[in-house]
């Protein structure tokens, strides 16, 4: 189902023009409007769903092995040296558009640093506790 007002559901079901470098029946793959990187692409399902959490199980199976297949021929294509995915959930995350999406960012050696974050540390007791508490089956 489509979002009434989604700019990410008019962009993926071709509502709004876009540079569309992939397009099957469950997703449209455009290059970002404002990239970090030469390259720098984004999955969008052509169904709405607001985040990870929402996106229906079938259609997060397929995300990844379309991530891998499109991850290899920018790889090849551009002759990056690297390349992130990213997948924001939420506000705190850094989502803005609340419509899943999944970013692709091709990343070259000669390249900006990106994606950097300040590493904490926890003592054993604290890390066994977290452990404890995320633990599921």
């Amino acid at each position: 189902m489509r979002e009434e007002g989604c700019i990410f559901c008019k962009l993926a079901n071709g509502d709004i023009p876009t540079n569309k470098i992939y397009e099957d029946e469950d997703f449209t793959i455009i290059l970002d409007a404002s990239p970090a990187s030469r390259g720098h692409a984004l999955i969008l399902p052509k169904d709405h769903a607001a985040n990870l959490f929402e996106l229906p199980e079938s259609a997060a199976a397929k995300v990844l092995v379309l991530a891998k297949k499109a991850a290899a021929h920018m790889k090849e294509v551009l002759k990056c040296d690297g390349l992130h995915l990213v997948q924001n959930n939420g506000e705190a995350a850094g989502q803005t558009v609340f419509h899943f999406h999944m970013h692709l960012i091709p990343r070259y050696k000669e390249g900006p640093e990106m994606l950097l974050w300040p590493h904490q540390s926890f003592t054993d007791e604290e890390m066994k506790e977290i452990a404890d508490t995320l633990t599921f089956s």
